[in-house]
């Protein structure tokens, strides 16, 4: 470092100082002295903060926008800090004794924020000045050596030992030049009359004042001294004070007294006659602010003050007398200007985005929120608050603070929040400030699609159109854009083991189900499906629903009749006893139809019969029966025969039809014999006749047995209330009329089996009975139950 100049080297080590204590709080503190040429090194600020100079051009490495930024810039490639442009420290600070630059170091991407301030340090850059370039003086020759006379002070921007330390005068016999410095450090310059003035031997003289700084390399600063001798007036005035001090608050109204001037002048008449002004320099610095009675030497509010803009004023004043040649007195009138609180707190939020993620964990930064407050002393000191029913808080950072997360989110339940930041100082009164910043809670996929109900019934009529919508299930997803985007699915589920998707589809964007084939209520009743709903988004969530498909039977199967069974066209032929009496059963229609409900209610009616008054059919039960005993002339008849419709209770109606031709008998033999000879008969007792039998047969013993098995667990449960059920069952037996019934006439009755030709005794085993309770009459089925079960 031997090659630099002393005052280089001074810089170069006060451009690298980093003061330890604001290292750990995360504050620089660079020293630089002012006039620094643009692009000068200040400091390393990724070297010293330990950043990794790669990583600051990513992480938007930058200088705030304040003063700092203004006349300083920092390198992206290497975090050097720079000189901006030209830096006057007299034009920044004015005569403050430290003159700080704050600056903000931002770096996002995280977010962090580090603060510094630069020091500028007074360089000698400005050469004493005086007011004017001559100072006119007027000496009366009555003065006697020893009277001083004040000179005007030079005025040198620079501080410390830059600005003005000595005062000189040229060499005269007559004049000497004498300083003082004040309590404040300021040097008076007062010329000193060494030897009595005789103005017929000189009425004049020229003296050069020489204002001489402490800075390297010195300056100075040159006023030539007029002096005129004059006669009389040989007392100048002169004040009580060489300093008058005073203060008022930044907030005094217009005219306010601040202090009053004293001076006193020795002589008498017009020569004591004084009045009192400002000096030029004065003016130029008070402006308005001040005004000075001439007369009294009152020093008044002369316009708003501020003490953030200057804490205290520093005025030269002056005394002049009546009288010939004017004499002058000086003195130097020090205003301090106390602060009041009237600067509300300023709050600054440094943010990297205001928003925040729903699943955000407690302790989350949202942004840093500086408060500043112009005052000082309690005025400027602040506190800040946000409002305690949201979930965030504030946490306390070395001069800032930090906006934290303090519950977990929930978007679907508040999507935005504004955030009322409150900021107050202690003064009295109280001033505040309000923000309002406004945080947006983004969505994450935390809900999964819901459907309003876990099973849905589906009703579709049987012969339904192919391709026809059936159904819309809808599942909702309170979470945002994708992540609330449902498209629907069928489950692999099998139905009559086959895929669902060969009997629906469904629409993956609105969840229509739509029917692919024709539904056979006779082949497929109901089956079940499940629906799934997934959103979109990361990763996907989903929920499903069961679906029941129940197929509605329509009337769309004729019935069908089982027996008596036509044979090559021909009718069936049934026999009747010349003995039989009235309600004699000579046969009974069986009919069966696919359908279920009132499509397979069948009903039995006669639409023609040659002989109409001797036989009847039963509407419900299909037995035709002989309407009243048979008589000597219905033998004249060889046969009679009849046609029998059977329909349905569908909408519309279907039927079929049978025709039976019976035949009255004078005696059994021949009955039995013609019955034996159609049993003979090949195609009587062909294939399908034998099947059908066969099935009647064994499905008439399974359901007699179900019935039995039910009769007896239901008459175990209700064995007490037997009674009482039997008190409200109405049994109704075919083969009476009055819908009573006689057991022993039942056992003593004989029927001729139609096609045997045989008279067989029915046993007790083969009657029946059907029992309707009240509560049948209701229902679309009639059940046939034991006479006294219970009909529960």
């Amino acid at each position: 470092m031997a090659f630099l100049p002393r005052f280089a080297f001074n810089a170069f080590l006060c451009m690298f100082t980093i003061c330890a204590p604001g290292l750990i709080s995360g504050q620089l503190i660079y020293s630089v002295p002012e006039e620094m040429k643009q692009g000068a090194f200040v400091g390393n600020i990724a070297q010293d903060l330990g950043l990794n100079v790669h990583q600051l051009s990513a992480r938007k490495f930058r200088l705030g926008a304040d003063d700092g930024g203004r006349y300083m810039k920092v390198s992206l490639d290497n975090g050097i800090l720079s000189i901006r442009e030209r830096i006057d420290r007299e034009r920044i600070c004015g005569e403050a004794d430290v003159c700080i630059i704050p600056f903000e170091i931002i770096l996002e991407k995280p977010l962090e924020v580090y603060r510094g301030k630069i020091e500028i340090r007074d360089v000698n850059d400005n050469a004493p000045t005086f007011p004017q370039s001559s100072i006119a003086l007027q000496i009366s020759e009555a003065n006697a050596p020893g009277v001083r006379f004040r000179l005007e002070s030079a005025d040198d921007p620079d501080i410390g030992t830059n600005t003005v330390t000595a005062y000189t005068v040229s060499s005269s016999e007559y004049f000497s030049l004498r300083t003082q410095k004040t309590e404040d450090d300021i040097i008076i310059a007062e010329l000193l009359l060494e030897k009595s003035l005789d103005r017929e031997l000189q009425s004049s003289f020229q003296l050069f004042l020489t204002a001489t700084d402490g800075g390297t390399p010195r300056r100075t600063g040159t006023a030539q001294i007029l002096i005129t001798v004059l006669d009389n007036n040989d007392n100048p005035p002169v004040f009580e004070r060489d300093i008058y001090r005073g203060s008022i608050s930044e907030n005094a109204p217009h005219g306010t007294l601040v202090l009053k001037l004293k001076g006193n002048d020795l002589d008498e008449g017009e020569n004591a006659k004084i009045v009192y002004s400002f000096s030029d320099v004065a003016l130029r610095k008070v402006g308005n602010l001040f005004s000075l009675d001439p007369e009294t030497g009152e020093i008044r509010v002369g316009g708003q003050l501020d003490f953030e803009e200057a804490n205290s004023y520093s005025l030269n004043v002056e005394v002049v007398d009546h009288g010939s040649p004017v004499m002058t007195g000086h003195s130097k009138v020090l205003i301090k200007v106390i602060d009041v609180n009237d600067n509300a707190p300023e709050i600054k939020v440094t943010s990297a985005s205001n928003i925040i993620p729903e699943n955000a964990p407690p302790g989350t930064l949202v942004t840093l929120i500086s408060v500043l407050d112009r005052d000082s002393g309690e005025n400027g000191h602040v506190r800040c608050t946000v409002p305690r029913n949201i979930p965030f808080k504030l946490q306390t950072a070395s001069d800032h603070y930090k906006l934290i997360t303090s519950e977990m989110f929930d978007r679907e339940a508040i999507s935005e929040y504004r955030i009322l930041i409150s900021a107050w100082d202690l003064g009295s009164p109280s001033l505040s400030a309000n923000i309002t910043m406004s945080i947006t809670i983004s969505d994450i996929n935390d809900n999964a699609p819901r459907f309003a109900e876990s099973s849905y019934n589906i009703y579709v009529m049987e012969n339904n159109a192919p391709g026809a919508s059936i159904f819309t299930i809808t599942a909702t997803d309170p979470d945002l854009d994708q992540n609330s985007r449902v498209s629907y699915t069928f489950h692999e589920n099998q139905v009559i083991n086959a895929p669902a998707s060969t009997y629906l589809t469904i629409n993956s964007m609105n969840g229509t189900i739509y029917a692919l084939r024709s539904f056979d209520y006779e082949n497929l009743k109901n089956f079940q499906i499940h629906v799934q709903a997934r959103d979109a988004g990361m990763p996907p969530l989903s929920s499903s629903a069961r679906v029941n498909v129940i197929i509605l039977d329509q009337n769309d199967n004729a019935p069908v009749i089982v027996s008596p069974s036509e044979h090559s066209g021909s009718a069936a032929v049934e026999t009747v006893p010349r003995s039989a009496g009235q309600g004699y059963l000579v046969t009974k229609i069986m009919a069966t139809d696919a359908d279920s409900g009132q499509n397979a209610r069948l009903v039995y009616q006669m639409v023609k019969s040659t002989h109409p008054s001797l036989y009847k059919v039963g509407q419900i039960s299909g037995e035709i029966r002989t309407a009243r005993n048979i008589m000597q002339s219905d033998t004249a008849v060889s046969q009679t025969s009849l046609v029998i419709l059977v329909k349905d209770n569908g909408q519309p109606s279907l039927s079929s039809t049978v025709t039976v031709n019976i035949k009255v008998l004078e005696n059994s033999t021949e009955g039995i014999v013609e019955r034996s000879n159609l049993l003979m008969d090949p195609e009587y007792l062909s294939d399908p006749n034998v099947y059908l039998i066969v099935i009647f047969s064994c499905t008439s013993v399974v359901f007699l047995l179900i019935i039995v098995l039910l009769i007896g667990i239901k008459c175990k449960q209700d064995r007490n209330n037997i009674q009482a059920y039997n008190s409200r069952s109405y049994c109704y037996n075919p083969g009476n009329s009055h819908g009573t019934f006689n057991g022993r006439l039942a056992m003593a009755e004989t029927l001729r089996n139609p096609g045997t030709g045989r008279v067989v005794r029915v046993s007790d085993l083969n009657q029946y009975s059907a029992c309707l309770s009240p509560e049948s009459a209701k229902s679309d089925f009639l059940f046939l139950k034991p006479c006294g079960a219970s009909t529960s």
